[in-house]
């Protein structure tokens, strides 16, 4: 059976958002061709009510279908976003609409929260103790509102097992594709991504919010040098090399770099050597130490620093969990 995904739309939720888990795990499929029609989630949209139209914070409203019974057959819950939370928000308690809906949810359900959504897991306890994070606008009120939760304002979203929380809006997308992955492998994922026309990933410690300008679209980009750069991530690669590409001297395209990425050449570099050696640990067997040549980091030993930094885990660790999970997926 699909893994059942419900969707809790509360009044004055935001349409994108609630449309988030519904586009991302609606499509994804197995790879085999034989069984690309074959579902791995079911995900249905209910009310804190009985079936009927829900508001939004747009001109329209929606109808759904099913009525919070629906919470009790779900193996995971998302509850994105809405700006009509009322005493959830104001005084991190719930309402007795939710509270009474969310008797419905089963021990061990997955829970998980998009943008201010965080709000309504606090509200109900499943933060209590907790790491999670929230839209970065929200943060400071929300960690006063739950001081007992460790709030961190800073990453596209928080992995914690059983529960997961995301930033604002878009993030909702990361958390959605890295559940994904997470569920059915890398592979998987990126396929969904490619239909979404979305990059396949972000990680979860990524900022949020990073107050740059927007580049000046008249001068010169970094486009190019990225691009020369992915093609050879196998080889060394020097920070002037990837200079002479556009034509700069290190010092304005380090700078140049870091307005249009977010992060410095080095430290986007090693961000793709660790994407692709995920890619290779799930989709080959190729050994630890030949992972570690082909995606540009020489030695295992340096393979396993990073792997370790960036998802703390060990290449080993990584390559039996997911190859087990994409398996499963089969």
């Amino acid at each position: 059976m699909p893994h059942r995904v419900v969707v809790l739309a509360l009044d004055g939720l935001l349409p994108f958002e609630l449309g988030i888990p519904q586009r991302i795990f609606g499509l994804a499929r197995p790879l085999e061709q034989q069984n690309r029609a074959r579902k791995l989630y079911d995900v249905v949209t209910c009310s804190v009510r009985p079936p009927g139209p829900v508001h939004t914070d747009s001109d329209f409203s929606i109808m759904v279908e099913h009525g919070p019974e629906a919470l009790a057959t779900a193996d995971t819950v998302v509850v994105p976003a809405s700006y009509e939370l009322g005493p959830v928000y104001d005084e991190g308690r719930l309402t007795d609409e939710l509270a009474a809906a969310f008797r419905h949810i089963r021990p061990g359900t997955r829970m998980v929260s998009i943008c201010t959504g965080s709000y309504v897991l606090a509200a109900a306890g499943f933060l209590d103790g907790r790491p999670a994070t929230t839209h970065w606008a929200s943060a400071d009120h929300f960690q006063r509102l739950f001081p007992g939760i460790r709030v961190d304002p800073d990453v596209l979203f928080i992995d914690d097992g059983d529960v997961l929380t995301s930033a604002g809006v878009a993030a909702g997308i990361d958390l959605c594709l890295h559940m994904v992955r997470r569920d059915h492998g890398t592979a998987v994922a990126n396929d969904v991504a490619r239909r979404t026309v979305v990059p396949p990933h972000r990680d979860g410690g990524q900022a949020q919010y990073i107050q740059r300008p927007v580049p000046d679209n008249r001068f010169a980009t970094t486009t190019t040098a990225r691009a020369w750069a992915l093609d050879r991530l196998e080889r060394p690669i020097l920070l002037r090399d990837m200079a002479q590409q556009e034509s700069m001297s290190v010092r304005t395209f380090t700078r140049r770099f870091r307005e249009e990425v977010g992060v410095s050449p080095v430290q986007w570099l090693t961000q793709q050597r660790v994407e692709l050696a995920r890619r290779l640990l799930e989709s080959t067997d190729l050994s630890i130490d030949q992972v570690a040549r082909d995606a540009g980091f020489g030695t295992s030993t340096s393979l396993r620093q990073h792997l370790q930094t960036a998802l703390g885990v060990s290449p080993t660790v990584y390559r039996r969990t997911f190859r087990s999970t994409a398996g499963r997926s089969a």
